[in-house]
């Protein structure tokens, strides 16, 4: 198949692919506070990624991410969860994001833009204003072992503007 044969077919769903990563170190995981002026998420918690760039796949994307928002570099990046998230049923075009964990030999990071890299205790989770899906998200993502296959995630919204999370697969 080439490149002529990639084309996108009108009104067929499309979807924005990005990263979410978490991070951790011992018994921590870094989390990013976004910044006070951030348009989507100001001051809530969230794990570190983006949106990947053309001409890079997830796996770069994630990396590049974590290094432009937090400084570190990080070791054993694994993929552990698809989640596809519609967004607009007019345009028909969704989120995509792929969601990783790693680990960092160090607690050096560095703010960026985007906001303030924190190492949290996993106890202290609850007393942070977390992204609305973090809750039910980041327990399942650290519980992972190293050998489980990825999971794979539906989020809607309601009428009334709840967020309902599905997990299917393993």
């Amino acid at each position: 198949m080439g490149k002529t044969n990639q084309k996108i077919i009108p009104h067929r769903y499309q979807v924005v692919p990005r990263t979410l990563c978490f991070i951790t170190h011992s018994d921590d995981v870094l989390l990013l506070r976004g910044d006070p002026d951030k348009r989507i998420w100001p001051n809530l918690y969230n794990g570190v990624g983006g949106h990947v760039e053309p001409g890079e796949d997830v796996y770069a994307a994630a990396l590049r991410e974590i290094r432009e928002e937090t400084g570190l570099e990080v070791r054993d990046l694994r993929l552990r969860g698809v989640i596809n998230i519609p967004v607009d049923e007019q345009s028909n075009t969704g989120i995509l994001i792929f969601v990783f964990t790693a680990t960092s030999a160090t607690r050096d990071v560095r703010p960026s833009d985007e906001g303030a890299p924190e190492w949290v205790r996993l106890d202290h989770l609850p007393q942070l204003d977390l992204v609305e899906d973090l809750p039910t998200l980041l327990p399942r993502v650290l519980a992972m072992g190293a050998g489980d296959p990825p999971f794979f995630a539906h989020y809607r919204y309601d009428e009334q503007g709840r967020l309902t999370i599905t997990f299917s697969g393993a």
